[in-house]
């Protein structure tokens, strides 16, 4: 239904506000990227290819007329959209190591999650995962490990608030984490945990079209809408993520098949939060496992116990995990299982990638700014000499 696509006003809704009725008295509209500042700017290449294809791909962006899936499957546009993938991830590779010191592997995916350091966007819960592939790949023999995972460059940025104390735990966690993993010479480049200092928007240029899969994780219902997301999608990156903000609507866009969905729905938080406190809550023992071992002293000997601790109890300040990292934490694991399974076959991989950029025409903001002229100034457009 359109409430479960734009999920602030259905809040509104469940929350009851009165003297404001949601359906007269506000009109919503989907938030807006500039596609060609973060299309063709971005991935020059790839947008000269597909004028080849196609004699206004400007056109068909703007009167969402979608490239078709038998277009996202030739060969000769695979091929250069390979390519030039390729070429802004060597750029990537080349600027990290200059900004960190740390060596990664081009052809390793390359896995994103940039954004303000916030609890509810749950970068806590992506260094988690990586915790439990780095301790997973330790039990394996390395032909076993090379079998099983998809080797991964897995880059963090973004600023937290200079008194959000948590926030920072999270960024020294992920630190020391990388640390450890980039120098286990028994892993290689099968897993890299790069954190980018300084982030901004001149690194997201740099970073955003080398990007294979980027995470907007945030525990659903929190996230006001992005845009981010809308960027990474333009540029042919795959999606992994809860339904909440924008991804509601990406998902929608480029199609159920070409985005990684995981996780708890806006209108369960709610009673999950209740039965949290009740003391219903059963943790998974994967979950379990993963603070173990971060406890155990592996990554340094940094006390993790206040943010690990957050994880955990029923109730009370800093406590009773009221992000749900631990209860999203399975489901999460479960779905970077498929995203490896995705990238071994890379004809169905780049498939996906065109079919994301295709599908993001709906997040230009010349169709907001349509649907503003149209619905709310009610002005018609005046043709410029």
């Amino acid at each position: 239904t359109k409430d479960d696509t734009h999920l602030d006003t259905s809040l509104l809704k469940v929350l009851a506000i009165k003297n404001w009725h949601v359906g007269r008295k506000s009109s919503i509209k989907t938030n807006h990227d500039s596609p060609f500042e973060f299309l063709e700017f971005r991935t020059r290449n790839i947008h000269r290819f597909l004028l080849t294809q196609s004699s206004n791909l400007h056109h068909h962006i703007h009167n969402k007329v979608m490239l078709t899936s038998k277009f996202a499957d030739n060969e000769d546009l695979q091929l250069e959209w390979i390519e030039a993938k390729r070429r802004n991830k060597i750029k990537v590779a080349s600027f990290l190591e200059e900004k960190t010191g740390y060596v990664v592997n081009p052809n390793a995916m390359f896995d994103v999650q940039v954004k303000r350091i916030h609890e509810y966007k749950r970068q806590l819960l992506n260094i988690l995962g990586i915790v439990y592939r780095y301790k997973k790949m330790k039990e394996l023999s390395a032909k076993e490990r090379e079998e099983m995972f998809v080797p991964r460059v897995c880059i963090f940025g973004g600023k937290a608030f200079s008194t959000y104390v948590q926030a920072k735990r999270i960024v020294k966690f992920i630190t020391d984490v990388g640390a450890t993993i980039n120098h286990d010479p028994e892993i290689g480049d099968l897993l890299k945990v790069v954190f980018v200092p300084d982030y901004n928007v001149s690194v997201a240029e740099m970073l955003i079209p080398g990007s294979e899969l980027s995470q907007h994780i945030s525990t659903a219902g929190m996230e006001a809408s992005g845009t981010s997301n809308m960027k990474f999608a333009m540029n042919g990156c795959i999606l992994i993520g809860t339904l909440d903000g924008a991804n509601v609507e990406i998902r929608e866009e480029v199609g159920e098949d070409n985005f990684f969905l995981f996780g708890a729905r806006a209108q369960e938080i709610a009673g999950l939060r209740k039965e949290r406190a009740e003391g219903k809550f059963v943790p998974d023992p994967r979950f379990e496992e993963v603070k173990a071992y971060v406890r155990s002293g592996v990554f340094g000997p940094y006390n993790y116990e206040e943010l690990i601790g957050s994880l955990e109890g029923n109730e009370g300040y800093g406590r009773a995990d009221y992000f749900l990292v631990g209860k999203d934490f399975p489901s999460y694991l479960e779905c970077q299982e498929e995203v490896d399974k995705a990238y071994h076959d890379q004809k169905r991989w780049t498939k996906m990638s065109i079919l994301n950029t295709a599908g993001s025409y709906k997040f230009s903001s010349d169709r907001t700014i349509h649907e503003y002229a149209r619905d709310i100034w009610r002005i018609d457009p005046v043709e410029l000499a």
